[in-house]
């Protein structure tokens, strides 16, 4: 079962045009052939607030939050702010069982000032401050990851008198992931792991109570995971031998592939779900070990389905041969492969389709090419990206507006941009 099969059975109003692999669940065209969302013509907010424009439906954030928790009903959940930190996020998200995942002081700092509780808040501390790990410490977080010795030293050298719950971020070496792997934080498996566990159980003020992994980014294949359980609890069964320190936590981390058009790979939570239970039953079988309390890290998988972002035709140049160019007002700087599932979102299209380039308002930066648009499009109409609510999608400078059963509200304000001074 994918998150699409979750969803697919409600879908009985949706049209057909607008694909459930990669639509909220909710999506559909009204009587007047606009998209609506959350109970809302994307049109509507268009007209609002302008655009560019992310629009992110929060029934979608939480029914996918609660797949996973029915899904994974023995495992701990923990978002992965990384995708999209908000405070409406945060309060969905934690609203729905979850803890939350955070990678820098500002994740930190936007998760703490959201409410969430500091205890169900987990810290990679790659990269960050000495400040952010004395915040995290001050305010007493759950649990920080340390993927490095000079990690471990840091941490050692800002704790005061108060323990604090550390997980070692080991590198499994799976196939498959190896041509990143060695680019990635995190001790491998064997030497530098057992050198990592002397350095933290030889630290008064850390408690080491598991390990944490990542794979890496859209994985769908979730025999990797099976994989990494058994060498990792084969793992906490040395430091178990070798130190008398039993470990309880295995961290799994997220990197679980959604689709981004029809036909797209994507995660089988029933299926890793399954996986998981028995690479743990046979690993803790084979080392004579408890089961470990799993926890996951999805973050694309939670929001990157809720979002859709906005934008207005500027031009249409039709060009001998055939070739369209439409130029719409994204000040994206980098190539958006997600613009193939672009669509019109102010009328249902009836006629023929053409294969367009789509560009940036700078018009030096091509967004997208071959994408299949209408004959007949015209400057001023609306186009709608779906599948667009993790890792900013646009620019940082982009609205973000939060519908739910017919309601809108903007969570976060465009700023102006050069773009906008030089037009003026």
């Amino acid at each position: 079962m994918t998150l699409v099969d979750f969803f697919s059975p409600m879908r009985s109003g949706t049209a057909a045009h607008l694909d459930s692999a990669v639509w909220p669940s909710d999506a559909r065209y009204d009587d007047e052939g606009r998209i609506v969302v959350g109970g809302v013509a994307l049109v509507d907010i268009a007209e609002t607030y302008g655009t560019a424009a992310r629009v992110l439906d929060e029934r979608e954030v939480r029914q996918r939050c609660r797949a996973y928790r029915n899904t994974f009903a023995e495992d701990e959940i923990a978002y992965a702010a990384t995708a999209l930190l908000l405070g409406a996020v945060a309060d969905w998200v934690t609203g729905e069982g979850l803890s939350v995942v955070v990678c820098s002081s500002g994740e930190l700092t936007a998760a703490l000032t959201a409410g969430v509780d500091p205890k169900r808040i987990i810290l990679h501390a790659n990269g960050v401050s000495r400040e952010t790990l004395e915040t995290a410490v001050a305010r007493q977080v759950g649990r920080i990851v340390l993927s490095s010795l000079a990690e471990i030293d840091l941490l050692t050298t800002v704790l005061a008198a108060r323990p604090q719950r550390v997980l070692l971020r080991v590198a499994p070496g799976i196939d498959g992931d190896a041509a990143h792997e060695a680019d990635r934080p995190g001790f491998p498996l064997g030497a530098a792991t057992t050198e990592a566990v002397a350095r933290v159980l030889g630290a008064p003020m850390l408690e080491l109570i598991g390990f944490h992994c990542h794979l890496g980014s859209q994985i769908y294949n979730p025999d990797h995971y099976g994989e990494a359980i058994r060498r990792m609890v084969a793992e906490m069964a040395v430091v178990r031998h070798d130190h008398e320190r039993m470990l309880t936590d295995l961290d799994l981390g997220g990197g679980h592939a959604i689709a981004y058009r029809n036909g797209d790979a994507e995660m089988n939570l029933a299926e890793l779900a399954a996986i998981i239970e028995d690479a743990l039953d046979a690993a803790c079988a084979r080392q004579h070990f408890p089961r470990p309390r799993v926890v996951l890290e999805p973050g694309r998988g939670i929001v990157a389905r809720a979002g859709v972002t906005l934008y207005r035709v500027l031009s249409v140049k039709h060009s001998d041969g055939g070739h369209v160019s439409v130029v719409i007002d994204s000040e994206t700087r980098t190539r958006v492969g997600t613009f193939a599932g672009t669509v019109v979102a102010n009328r249902l299209v009836t006629g023929p389709l053409v294969s367009a380039t789509v560009a940036g308002r700078a018009g030096d930066v091509i967004l997208a090419t071959e994408v299949r648009l209408p004959a007949d499009l015209r400057p001023g109409e609306l186009l709608a990206v779906p599948c667009t609510g993790a890792y900013q999608h646009g620019s940082p400078r982009t609205r973000v507006i939060a519908v739910r059963e017919g309601h809108y509200a903007q969570l976060v304000r465009r700023e102006p941009s050069l773009l906008d001074r030089d037009a003026s």
